[in-house]
């Protein structure tokens, strides 16, 4: 792997922490993650982040995850973060955040601890 990916690869590590931090201190309850700008924003300026640089990595880096990460659907809600392409869904948002978020962070840590 290219140090350029492994370096993308640790940022997206520091956004996917960034996003836990932020469900830690607002929480996971819906109603708060649409009425708080903060906690909206916080969460979903590090989902975009998380999609450019995904963007950027090298194909021959995704396939070391194999299947366990949708890269395609990662770029695609960045694409619909960075393009507008309607209103985004708070749901959605959130329940990646909460759902997919620690999935991709353990898997990117284990890929990383794996290389060194």
């Amino acid at each position: 792997m290219k140090s350029s990916d492994e370096q993308r690869l640790e940022h997206i590590l520091d956004y996917c922490q960034d996003i836990e931090d932020s469900l830690d201190r607002f929480g996971r309850d819906l109603d708060a993650f649409i009425a708080d700008r903060d906690f909206y924003n916080s969460v979903s300026m590090s989902l975009l982040q998380i999609g450019e640089l995904t963007k950027r990595l090298a194909p021959e880096t995704m396939e070391l995850t194999g299947e366990d990460i949708s890269w395609n659907a990662i770029k695609g809600m960045r694409d619909h973060f960075a393009h507008g392409y309607g209103e985004m869904d708070s749901e959605i948002i959130l329940l990646t955040a909460i759902n997919d978020i620690p999935i991709l962070k353990k898997r990117l840590e284990e890929l990383r601890d794996s290389l060194a």
